[in-house]
């Protein structure tokens, strides 16, 4: 079983001070940590890389500098379901359709799959058009969001059970 840590829209330092200790225990005893982006600086990007040592998957928030050099999507496969990962763009109203666009984009038809994406703050668990998609919120509570909220995701032989975690 892979126990995945899955957080984004940290936004330190400009909408938080820092990433809250329980977030940073759930990335360091994480078998994989995922960020869906926003980290907003070098620093906040280092820490949680340090916290999830060599098993981090992320990808370029709208809030990142230019200075990051990650990439907008990105695709693993963890013990058989392929997750898709991007930030997520534009107003709430559509983001369901276009996060789901973009992993039809990465992923072949039949395949067991999960987008993972941030923006909205917003915590979300939901299936579209055969996709599950999940939103972690924001670890750090950045306005819009009003709590500290992450999902913890256990993946094991092609099966997702995924628990959200707020604060």
């Amino acid at each position: 079983m892979t126990r995945v840590a899955i957080l984004g829209d940290t936004h330190v330092p400009s909408r938080a001070t820092g990433l809250p200790d329980w977030v940073a225990e759930e990335v360091r005893t994480a078998g994989r940590t995922i960020h869906t982006g926003d980290f907003d600086s070098r620093e906040a990007y280092d820490r949680i890389a340090t916290l999830a040592d060599g098993n981090l998957t992320c990808v370029r928030g709208n809030m990142d500098p230019s200075t990051l050099e990650l990439p907008r999507t990105d695709t693993l496969v963890l013990e058989d379901v392929t997750v898709v990962v991007t930030h997520g763009t534009g107003s709430p109203g559509g983001w369901h359709r276009r996060v789901v666009e973009t992993a039809r984009d990465e992923v072949d038809a039949g395949e067991n799959a999960v987008v993972v994406a941030g923006h909205t703050h917003e915590v979300v668990d939901t299936a579209r058009d055969g996709i599950r998609v999940l939103n972690p919120g924001s670890a750090t509570a950045a306005s819009p969001a009003t709590h500290e909220t992450m999902l913890v995701a256990h993946i094991e032989d092609g099966d997702v059970a995924v628990d959200s975690l707020t604060r």
